[in-house]
């Protein structure tokens, strides 16, 4: 039966930690999901992934219990039911702004009666077995963005969609739409009053909210206030950090041998 595991996290009262795949690779892929994640979204969106690099990297998370997603690149049924039928278990949809968008959004991610997805799960059917069309319903995840001032002003229509799992802060665009410069980890109003908004708000209609961060520390902040899909950094982010921080350490050295030999 195919059981979808960030759903008894979620049951359990937990956080779902979700890690990032920006880059292409599958084996970047794979590495990641050797890592511990409890779920890995391939972003469709803003990373450099389409449809045909995904199914190389959805291969290779197969071989670990982490749990793939996919960040589609808009609320468009096309690609989002053609990345289920791959084996992603949860869409991302970004810029949802309203009731009529999000319930939309919903229907493309579930089967007829609650969803007018078309059925085809090439490769869903092959990796989670024969009764995936009876069990599907139940354990795709369905997570509408929250970007915008109109997303914000149309919160509790939007929580009140039956069978949306939950929304997914998107802090850049959400700072963009409030003349803030894009960026994770906001601390500043109004959108940090937002963000501590939209958990309530989730709570209130027992809903999901997840946010993306850019450190730990304020990940753990975010759980503290109630956020069960913690996505923190991406691939393409923790590499080219990691490898500034081994450049810069090292040309620290080498300027202060050679200011040392004067």
């Amino acid at each position: 039966m195919f059981k979808n595991s960030i759903l008894d996290i979620w049951k359990s009262g937990k956080a779902a930690i979700n890690g990032w795949l920006s880059i292409p690779n599958s084996f970047t892929a794979e590495s990641m999901s050797k890592m511990g994640w409890d779920s890995l979204t391939i972003d469709l969106q803003h990373g450099i992934n389409d449809y045909s690099t995904s199914i190389s990297m959805l291969q290779a998370i197969a071989n670990s219990p982490t749990i793939p997603f996919a960040r589609v690149p808009w609320n468009e049924p096309g690609i989002i039911m053609k990345m289920l039928d791959a084996g992603t278990c949860g869409i991302i949809a970004p810029m949802v702004n309203n009731k009529e968008e999000c319930e939309r959004f919903v229907s493309y991610c579930y089967y007829p009666p609650l969803g007018q997805r078309s059925f085809g799960p090439i490769r869903a059917q092959l990796v989670y077995g024969s009764d995936y069309i009876q069990n599907a319903n139940s354990q795709i995840i369905t997570l509408a963005m929250i970007e915008t001032k109109e997303a914000v002003d149309n919160l509790d229509e939007i929580l009140s969609v039956e069978n949306l799992n939950g929304v997914y802060i998107g802090p850049a665009d959400m700072s963009l739409a409030y003349g803030l410069k894009p960026q994770f980890d906001v601390k500043e109003d109004p959108v940090f009053s937002n963000i501590k908004l939209i958990v309530n708000k989730a709570k209130e209609h027992g809903k999901i909210a997840g946010i993306h961060n850019g450190t730990t520390q304020y990940a753990k902040e975010m759980m503290a206030l109630g956020y069960q899909f913690i996505t923190i950094s991406s691939d393409y982010r923790a590499m080219s950090s990691f490898a500034q921080n081994i450049v810069k350490e090292m040309k620290e050295i080498k300027e202060l041998k050679e200011s040392s030999s004067y």
